[in-house]
């Protein structure tokens, strides 16, 4: 058969003899083995390369809606400032999964277990005892490790689980206020107790006496109220009714605000007392003037003059365009302290053990020190409300 006179040859060579490039390969099989071996280093450097490091997942469960919300929202920029000094200080890549914890145990179960489903290295929070007796049995189930900032029920401590805790415990916070207020002359008092996050409530009640009685004291009235459908008046009438020296509110910030107004109602002078889970921001501003005297026990040092903190409070103030709360410290710290243990663990080491080895860490403002059971200590500072703001009692 005949080609087309018209047409060029395809491919180009056709019909030619060609000069192979290969061929010294062929002549010299040395050659082509060294290649093999370069063409094979140089892919497993480029997938070296592409090959990005896990980075820690850190789950973050707090109540952002409710009546605690102002917590949450405080733990969790805590949290937001401590991840971004790491990421700077070490380039270590952090995943940061924030959930609500809602306020009913239902969405709380939700929201803990959307968390283990996305495969979390750790889990900081919830920030109420309450929201922790609901969840913690599914992060000891799946054996995730559970960092709580603020929960501090006695009836989880001295347990060997998977929750660390870096408040104190209603015991040590009963005692503290029992001691102080029985030696500045209050020796009668009437108690409102919040029944919604009974496992602190309850056991912060319970530890107060026990402590306050064994000095002199006496408890009148421990009236249990209902956070969202309290009738604030009746609670107070009831608490006034005995004539005690001071009033006691165990409740948040809502709770302790709204049953100040309805005390100065009836008594301008009667001394008020809150306990710490009140002391955010949103105390000051839902109570106004009728929070002005109040006197509250706080688990960190709002004035303290050391560069970290100063460093923390400004890069919070920018950021959030507010003052940091208690809330914010000790979330600071379970994120600092859960960081640090879980970039520094190696191959096969659990979360948990690298908390207990890699201990102790520097907070904000202490030392933090776990024992055995993942338990730590507060500092305590006595504080009143004074001009729209709390300060150190003199």
């Amino acid at each position: 058969m005949q080609r087309d006179a018209g047409l060029p040859l395809w491919p180009p060579h056709a019909g030619k003899r060609i000069h192979c490039l290969a061929c010294p390969l062929q002549r010299r099989p040395e050659l082509k083995a060294w290649l093999r071996l370069i063409v094979l280093s140089l892919a497993v450097l480029l997938l070296s390369a592409c090959a990005e490091e896990e980075p820690l997942r850190i789950g973050v469960l707090v109540e952002l809606t409710g009546r605690t919300a102002d917590l949450g929202e405080a733990a969790r920029n805590g949290v937001t400032l401590a991840v971004d000094e790491f990421r700077a200080a070490s380039g270590q890549r952090i995943e940061l999964l924030v959930r609500d914890t809602g306020p009913d145990p239902e969405s709380a179960r939700q929201a803990a277990e959307g968390l283990l489903h996305l495969g979390v290295d750790a889990v900081i929070g919830p920030t109420t005892s309450g929201m922790t007796d609901v969840i913690l049995p599914i992060f000891e189930k799946a054996r995730v490790l559970l960092v709580s900032p603020s929960a501090s029920a006695v009836k989880f401590h001295g347990r060997d689980d998977m929750l660390f805790r870096i408040n104190w415990t209603t015991r040590d916070n009963g005692r503290h206020y029992a001691t102080h207020y029985f030696q500045k002359g209050i020796r009668r008092i009437s108690i409102a107790v919040n029944e919604n996050n009974r496992s602190f409530s309850e056991s912060w009640l319970m530890e107060f006496q026990t402590a306050y009685e064994a000095l002199g004291g006496v408890v009148l009235v421990a009236s249990y109220f209902d956070s969202g459908s309290a009738n604030h008046s009746g609670v107070i009438a009831s608490m006034l009714q005995p004539r005690p020296d001071g009033l006691l509110f165990i409740g948040n910030a809502v709770d302790a605000a709204r049953l100040a107004q309805q005390a100065r109602k009836v008594d301008a002078k009667i001394v008020l007392i809150s306990v710490e889970w009140a002391a955010t921001e949103q105390l000051i501003e839902l109570g106004g003037k009728a929070v002005e005297g109040m006197m509250i026990v706080q688990n960190y040092n709002q004035d303290d003059p050391s560069p970290r903190y100063q460093r923390f409070r400004e890069a919070y103030r920018q950021r959030f365009g507010k003052e940091p709360v208690f809330g914010s410290v000790l979330a600071h710290d379970a994120a600092t302290v859960t960081l640090t243990a879980l970039a520094r663990r190696t191959k096969g080491m659990s979360a948990k053990a690298a908390l207990f080895k890699f201990g102790p860490y520097e907070g904000l403002q202490q030392s933090i020190r776990f024992d055995a059971n993942g338990d730590a200590d507060r500092a305590a500072y006595f504080m009143v409300i004074g001009d729209g703001r709390f300060l150190r009692e003199p």
